[in-house]
């Protein structure tokens, strides 16, 4: 996979520090809380009946409290693998904010293999998104809808966060790694006038806490 479990850049801080919350405790107050990360967050999810068979969270960070740059963090056959611009801010991504989006509740979660490498970050919310992560690509084609989330209860490791996002589900997607088409499909629900899928562009993301 071209990395190790932890980047020589990564090595240096223990998993605690990465995942902790940078700065000071939470606030329990949403209008006080401070902001952590701002950028841009599309995510995938493939599935085999109920089973999920892969996961992509793709990083397109402008600004946060650990840097900014880009990172691809891909769960599939219960291994983890983190391809980032910034081998410290992808390996916090994927422990403090990934491991705990529900997506991945309830799976292994192993020891992220970090890979310093160029991830290249592509969309356009009026048709899809493409990207590229060493051996690792995504796409998704096919604008569902756009609307606003918000929620000032989206809980990280027991703690409360505010999170915004304009959210974009879309109709196919497709995760390939070591050039080969990862298993699974995306699920699509909601109603005709708010349409869900498992596939999206989460794009101008704020999270506070």
């Amino acid at each position: 996979m071209g990395g190790r479990a932890v980047s020589d850049e990564a090595a240096a801080l223990t998993a605690k520090d990465v995942a902790g919350t940078p700065g000071a405790a939470a606030t329990t107050e949403p209008a006080a809380r401070r902001v952590i990360l701002v950028g841009a967050n599309p995510g995938v999810s493939l599935f085999d009946g109920d089973r999920l068979t892969a996961f992509a969270s793709v990083w397109d960070v402008r600004w946060s409290e650990r840097g900014s740059g880009r990172a691809l963090v891909l769960w599939h056959d219960d291994q983890v693998r983190v391809v980032a611009t910034d081998p410290e801010l992808g390996y916090w991504l994927s422990q403090y904010f990934t491991r705990n989006f529900p997506e991945v509740s309830g799976v292994a979660w192993p020891e992220p293999i970090v890979e310093r490498a160029e991830v290249v970050v592509e969309f356009d919310l009026a048709s899809g998104l493409y990207v590229r992560a060493s051996d690792v690509s995504v796409r998704m084609d096919g604008v569902l809808h756009r609307r606003i989330f918000a929620t000032d209860d989206f809980v990280l490791a027991g703690v409360p966060h505010s999170l915004s996002n304009l959210f974009v589900p879309m109709r196919t997607a497709q995760i390939t790694a070591k050039g080969r088409l990862l298993p699974g499909t995306i699920r699509l629900g909601g109603t005709p006038e708010r349409p869900w899928s498992s596939a999206f562009i989460a794009d101008a993301e704020v999270w506070r806490v």
